[in-house]
């Protein structure tokens, strides 16, 4: 069944809003070492149920949360 896999949050200060997740949900937010400013959001650990995401800056004004969902390849 196709489900969310990945979820991004667009932020216009994404290393303020990694704090505010890592303050309120207890997330493990770190720096991807990429070519573009990313941060890694583990909400949980592996063994237990949801998703885990990402924070990035905000490149459009109404751009605001990105959800990927998994699906079977149909070709």
């Amino acid at each position: 069944m196709p489900r969310v896999v990945h979820f991004e949050i667009n932020a216009d200060d994404p290393e303020r809003a990694a704090g505010f997740y890592r303050g309120v949900f207890d997330w493990d937010i770190n720096k991807w070492d990429g070519p573009v400013d990313y941060w890694m959001a583990a909400t949980g650990p592996k063994e237990e149920p949801g998703i885990d995401g990402g924070i990035m800056q905000r490149e459009h004004p109404g751009a605001t949360i990105i959800n990927t969902i998994g699906v079977d390849s149909k070709g």
